[in-house]
C-alpha cells in the first residue's frame, strides 16, 4: 500500500551523500539488510569498471515470507538502458559513485516518491554502469513500513510532481523522445497499476484516476499504443485500461 505519511527519508539521504567522506555510497532502509560480502564485492565491481553505477540484485520479502528475486540489469545486453529507465529500482539497489551523484542529484524532500523523480534518469548521466547480479540486498515488506500504510493523506498524490520532476529531468537531457516509450511505459504502470490500486483503496483517493488522466492526456496521449503495454497479457492490458477510468478490480 502506497505510503500515507510524510517522510523524512531524502532529507537524511541528501545529508548522508553531502556529507560522506568515501568513494562510493549506498542508500540502504533501516528495515533491511546486506549479505556479508555485498560491500566488497560491489566496490569490486566498481573498481574493475570504473562505474558511476553498480547495480545488484535483491531478494524481497513479504510479510508473509514469500520471497521473490529482483534481478540486476544486464550491461551486457544492447538495450540494458531502455530497462533501467523502465524498471524502477529503488534507491537501494545500486551503489553510486559520490562525486558523480553529488554532481546531477538530490532527492526532492518533503514529499514521497521522491526516488521516482530520480533513479530512472541516473543513466543519462553516465555510461560507466556495472551489475552484480547476485542478492546482494534484502527488502523486507511489512505492513507497518514507509511504503505500507493503511491511513490516508494527501502525499499520495505526490506521485503526480514526482512524474513530473523525471520528465523534467529527461527534457533537460534531451532524452525525452529517445526514450519515449519507456517514459510512456512507466507512467502507465506507475499510474495505472500501482497508485491505481491505492487510490482505490479509500475514498479519499477518487481523484485521483481524474487527475492520472490530465497527466497522461498531457504527457502521452497515446499510451494505448505503448509497445511494453502490448506485450503484456490480455487480461493484464484490459485491467489497465478499465484503471484508466477508475475502475480497479
Amino acid at each position: 500500500m502506497l505510503s500515507c505519511k510524510t517522510v523524512g527519508a531524502a532529507a537524511a539521504r541528501n545529508y548522508g551523500a553531502k556529507y560522506a567522506t568515501g568513494e562510493y555510497i549506498w542508500f540502504i532502509d533501516s528495515d533491511d539488510s546486506i549479505t556479508k560480502d555485498a560491500i566488497s564485492l560491489l566496490i569490486d565491481e566498481a573498481d574493475k569498471n570504473e562505474a558511476d553505477i553498480v547495480m545488484m540484485g535483491a531478494k524481497r520479502v513479504n510479510a508473509n515470507g514469500r520471497e521473490d528475486y529482483m534481478s540486476a540489469v544486464d550491461p551486457s545486453d544492447k538495450n540494458f538502458k531502455s530497462r533501467f529507465i523502465r524498471y524502477g529500482m529503488g534507491p537501494w539497489q545500486v551503489m553510486l559513485r559520490r562525486d558523480w551523484w553529488n554532481a546531477h542529484f538530490a532527492f526532492k524532500e518533503g514529499i514521497i516518491h521522491e526516488d521516482m523523480e530520480l533513479m530512472s534518469a541516473l543513466i543519462l548521466h553516465t555510461d560507466k554502469y556495472a551489475a552484480v547480479d547476485e542478492p546482494l540486498y534484502l527488502y523486507y515488506q511489512n505492513d507497518n513500513s514507509v511504503l505500507h500504510q493503511k491511513k490516508w493523506n494527501d502525499h499520495c498524490f505526490d506521485i503526480y510532481p514526482a512524474l513530473e520532476g523525471l520528465y523534467k529531468h529527461f527534457k533537460l537531457a534531451h532524452a525525452e523522445k529517445k526514450y519515449h516509450d519507456e517514459l510512456e511505459w512507466f507512467f502507465i504502470w506507475n499510474l495505472l497499476i500501482d497508485s491505481a490500486r491505492d487510490f482505490a483503496a479509500f475514498p479519499e483517493g477518487k481523484p485521483g484516476f481524474k487527475r492520472t488522466r490530465e497527466m497522461l492526456k498531457e504527457y502521452f496521449p497515446k499510451w494505448r499504443k505503448n509497445p511494453f503495454l502490448k506485450e503484456k497479457p490480455l487480461k493484464k492490458r484490459l485491467r489497465i485500461k478499465l484503471a484508466y477510468y477508475g475502475i480497479v478490480k
